[in-house]
């Protein structure tokens, strides 16, 4: 199976191939392409999602999308005050007939898996899933067992409601490449739904266009694409920019700037180009920093938010220019 689906990215671009997943996951979730895009790069990033929005915008069906699209498995933690972490990982029992222990893993074990209100568990659980973030793998009794790759968790969070949460430390917060708001539909956008889903579950039509095979190769295709010296001087020019502003108590992080290298290569690429550019680097700003940033108390008393410092750090900052011949 693999080799025929990996067929079907030959002779295509990343950005190609992007395309075809994105209008199957648009197919679901209508007039959210910014946001598919956001999700893909990730992806191809090997990095994490964090989603921060109200219940019911589809967040579930957008992780459940990009899974079929990809023809990867999926996974699902609803996340709770009383969720242990072998919940999340498995756990191993003993089989008295066969007179062996058996691992029996849990949801994590799959390509894509959906965190639903990681913020509600305990800090003990949270952990649990973030070390299988950052390792790919889970020890369980002592025993390592690999996680499939490509492996994607895209972890939800309400931005709303905020009683008996856990918030996530700002060293885990670090740990998600991106975070993203899907926001309502347009006007439009939800009156095409309303026709298109209103007795039919979009879910059902959605086909794979990829093998996470194809992922991998894509990822491998991205790592190639030419960031100049003078585009990395630049990145490090916006990190120490962050860690001295007067407005943040927290600036950008090492892996803040090792991942935002990453995604400005696949954002490169899905735009069908071998080299990124520092308009990549500006379009991704807010998504990769905004949550690694910490404002301090003042201005934050001023109505200052992260995104408001990532914008002036893009402003005081000189853009490289590109060498005349």
């Amino acid at each position: 199976m693999a080799s025929s689906q990996t067929e079907a990215l030959r002779g295509s671009s990343v950005a190609e191939a992007c395309e075809r997943v994105a209008d199957q996951v648009e197919s679901v979730i209508m007039g959210k392409r910014p946001v598919i895009d956001l999700i893909l790069a990730a992806l191809l990033a090997d990095g994490h999602i964090l989603l921060e929005d109200v219940p019911g915008v589809g967040k579930t069906s957008l992780a459940k999308a990009l899974a079929a699209s990809i023809e990867g498995t999926f996974g699902r933690v609803q996340f709770t005050p009383d969720l242990l972490p072998t919940d999340v990982s498995g756990v191993t029992i003993y089989r008295r007939g066969r007179d062996e222990f058996e691992f029996r893993p849990g949801p994590i074990f799959a390509n894509i898996v959906l965190a639903d209100e990681i913020n509600r568990a305990s800090p003990k659980t949270q952990s649990a899933l973030l070390e299988a973030m950052a390792e790919r793998q889970v020890t369980v009794d002592g025993s390592t067992y690999p996680l499939a790759a490509p492996f994607l968790v895209i972890a939800t969070q309400n931005p709303i409601e905020h009683e008996g949460t856990f918030p996530l430390p700002d060293s885990q917060l670090d740990r998600f490449l991106v975070r993203i708001e899907v926001g309502y539909p347009d006007v439009a956008a939800e009156l095409t739904m309303l026709d298109s889903h209103g007795s039919v579950d979009p879910l059902l039509s959605v086909r794979p266009v990829l093998h996470t095979d194809d992922v991998l190769t894509m990822r491998r295709a991205a790592a190639a694409v030419h960031v100049a010296p003078a585009l990395k001087q630049y990145l490090v020019q916006l990190a120490d920019r962050t860690r001295a502003h007067p407005q943040l108590e927290l600036g950008m992080s090492p892996r803040a700037t090792l991942s935002f290298l990453r995604i400005a290569r696949v954002w490169a690429a899905m735009r069908d180009r071998d080299y990124a550019t520092p308009d990549d680097i500006k379009a991704l700003a807010v998504p990769v920093l905004a949550h690694r940033l910490l404002v301090t108390p003042e201005a934050d008393l001023q109505g200052v938010t992260a995104a408001d410092v990532v914008a002036d750090v893009l402003d005081s900052v000189p853009v490289p220019r590109p060498r005349s011949d």
